[in-house]
């Protein structure tokens, strides 16, 4: 393929709608396939984005273009992440120059970008059940149209799509599901043998005599039934011979495959195949990450999975000169203590490399388990080798450990268990807008009794901070930090108890203290920022980061005595966040002092950089200290403060 940057041309600029792919010849179509991975490495070059997936599924996403009529047909993608092609062909080619910039296209299928995309949800292992719904509604209503779920990237390995080929198999309804298998498990079965195979499986005469033959020697009590699991034996056989995945027919499911991924019309033979059937069928597809691009070919990590920024097009190195993420803060800080705690273990699922338990892996892999795309499972199974004795440390991503609340509250906290939970990309993480924002994890997993929460600010607190979670040995302790660069180092001018003072008012003589500033995590440069402006209106203020965000530190509510008004920030939701079991623990000391909280508005916000959608939520240095000026000037009138306009 070409390296060099394109914009829609040729075959591609005439493609703005599937219809348009039926009209096109097997020779067009290969044209159109090395257009379309030019058109992806030129436009996530500029914008970040998941390449290596798309480019694996170029041939798959056209050939399902050709068979099925979307948007009456419904297409899911399981993870969304895989839907870049879907989005070209559906009419977005324009769009790409904005791809995961704010009022772009997003990362993953949107409804409001196009009637072809039906479900937004990009956590992997869910599309199974979306379709599994959909056809049977659609049976129900009597309406003649398929649903097809493309699973793949590991999505097999979550429970859910176990749950939903369950039930999937026990129906009969018009549902294909696309196994998109990139991880080259096995080879394609080429032939013509395999493909006649193939064919006879799904044939419906073919189940018919099946059930003939089941039928009459059923009825011969001596022989028959020994002589038709004789037959069946031959017959799966001869499948298996060609077939390396019984286990789908296990379940009651139709089979075909493997089929080369990148080879269009077999492709599309075996997608016409399993429509022609009219019940559920699995289409097993070989494909490779990254294919057609040398660069993402030659990648040993992950085939240039998620180039997270900008990228030379002819080495596939991002061109932002490299920072000190978070990311390797941890991993590098969790050798060292495994180095000195052989109980200490790790735990992750299916994201070695982007939550740094690769490190680990790399030093101790007898002492690391990835448990696939299977966060429920993590957090119990952390839970058993807590109860064996070790200290597991589960490092996924802020918005996955949502799916395991139950297993944290009831497996893990119930016994008080000592498993560390480390949260990356918490709080607002921009581009792959709202299913990944880590926004939750304050408010929902600080009900959980015996639960202690951190949030580090640089990566000094994150080495002392995780050191003191994995030193806990009476119950769960989570670790949350955002994503990207680490922040500036903020050092405390004193610590009270085990809270950190970062600024003080000055000692100008007048000793006053207006406003305790209760910062968390990253949060902290900002109310630095705050405290500054503030200043400047003459008013004293204090900055404190309280480091252990759940339980509140008891010191906290000796400070807050000490002022006029609290105010607290937050990257993760107001509602029963860390602003209000703050108020409640003033409440319970019988502490009065007024307290008014910022942090992002309950919803689902739409992607961007971190600092557009923080802007967009009031949460800039200038926003809080006018608000914050505004509460102070009320307070000084003998008026009772309001609650922040900009951030409700």
């Amino acid at each position: 393929m070409s390296d060099s940057p394109s914009t829609p041309a040729g075959l591609l600029a005439s493609v703005t709608d599937p219809g348009a792919l039926k009209r096109l010849s097997a020779e067009q179509l290969t044209l159109l396939a090395a257009e379309i991975r030019d058109f992806l490495v030129a436009k996530v070059s500029r914008t970040g984005g998941h390449l290596g997936p798309n480019l694996g599924v170029v041939e798959m996403t056209l050939a399902l273009h050709r068979v099925f009529d979307s948007p009456r047909d419904k297409i899911l993608f399981d993870t969304g992440h895989q839907a870049y092609v879907h989005k070209i062909v559906t009419g977005r080619q324009e769009g790409f120059d904005l791809l995961r910039r704010r009022g772009g296209l997003t990362g993953y299928p949107s409804q409001a970008e196009s009637e072809h995309d039906l479900v937004e949800n990009s956590h992997a292992s869910t599309a199974l059940s979306y379709a599994d719904g959909l056809a049977k509604a659609f049976a129900l209503r009597g309406e003649d149209r398929h649903v097809v779920a493309v699973v793949g990237d590991g999505a097999l390995t979550g429970g859910m799509c176990w749950e939903a080929l369950n039930n999937i198999a026990a129906t009969k309804n018009k549902l294909v599901i696309v196994v998109n298998d990139n991880g080259r498990s096995y080879a394609p079965t080429i032939g013509g043998l395999a493909d006649h195979l193939s064919t006879l499986r799904l044939n419906p005469g073919y189940e018919k005599v099946l059930d003939l033959v089941k039928d009459a020697l059923g009825s011969t009590p001596v022989v028959g039934k020994p002589v038709f699991e004789v037959l069946h034996a031959v017959k799966r056989g001869i499948k298996d011979a060609v077939s390396p995945q019984p286990m789908f027919e296990d379940l009651g499911l139709k089979y075909i495959g493997p089929v080369d991924g990148h080879d269009q019309q077999a492709m599309e033979s075996a997608l016409r195949r399993a429509k022609g059937f009219n019940a559920p069928v699995i289409v097993h597809a070989v494909t490779r990450k990254g294919y057609g691009y040398r660069p993402a070919e030659q990648d040993e990590a992950d085939c240039l999975h998620g180039p997270s920024s900008a990228f030379d097009v002819e080495t596939g190195k991002l061109l932002a000169a490299p920072s000190l993420k978070w990311t390797k803060v941890f991993a590098e800080e969790l050798v060292r203590i495994a180095d000195e705690r052989p109980d200490v273990v790790g735990i992750t699922a299916a994201m070695a490399e982007p939550t740094g338990i690769a490190a680990l892996a790399k030093k101790y892999p007898e002492r690391t388990y990835d448990v696939g795309i299977a966060e429920q499972h993590a957090a119990t199974s952390a839970a058993g080798l807590a109860m064996g004795g070790l200290h597991p440390v589960v490092a996924v991503y802020a918005t996955f450990l949502n799916r395991a609340f139950d297993q944290v509250l009831l497996d893990v906290a119930m016994h008080r268990l000592p498993v560390t939970f480390v949260l990356d990309r918490a709080g607002i993480t921009g581009p792959d807008g709202p299913s990944h924002y880590g926004i939750w994890d304050m408010s929902v997993f600080g009900v959980v009794p015996g639960l202690r929460i951190a949030a580090p600010r640089d990566a000094a607190t994150l080495r002392e901070e995780l050191r003191e979670a994995i030193a806990v040995d009476d119950g769960p302790t989570v670790l949350r930090f955002p994503s990207g660069a680490v922040a500036a180092d903020t050092p405390a001018l004193r610590r009270v108890g085990q809270v950190d003072v970062l600024r003080e008012p000055e000692p100008d003589g007048t000793g006053r203290k207006d406003v305790l500033l209760v910062t968390v995590g990253s949060f902290a440069g900002l109310g630095l920022d705050v405290a500054e402006r503030l200043a400047e209106q003459g008013y004293g203020v204090t900055v404190v980061d309280p480091r252990w965000v759940r339980p509140v530190p008891v010191e906290l509510t000796g400070l807050a005595a000490q002022h006029r008004l609290v105010v607290t920030c937050e990257d993760g939701i107001r509602t029963g966040g860390v602003g209000d079991a703050v108020a409640a623990a003033l409440r319970d000391a019988g502490v009065t002092v007024p307290l008014r909280d910022f942090g992002v508005p309950a919803g689902f916000h739409p992607h961007g950089t971190r600092a557009e959608i923080l802007a967009s939520l009031g949460l800039t240095a200038q926003d809080i200290a006018r608000d914050v000026t505004g509460w102070m000037s009320r307070l000084d009138a003998g008026e009772p403060v309001e609650a922040p306009q900009s951030a409700l």
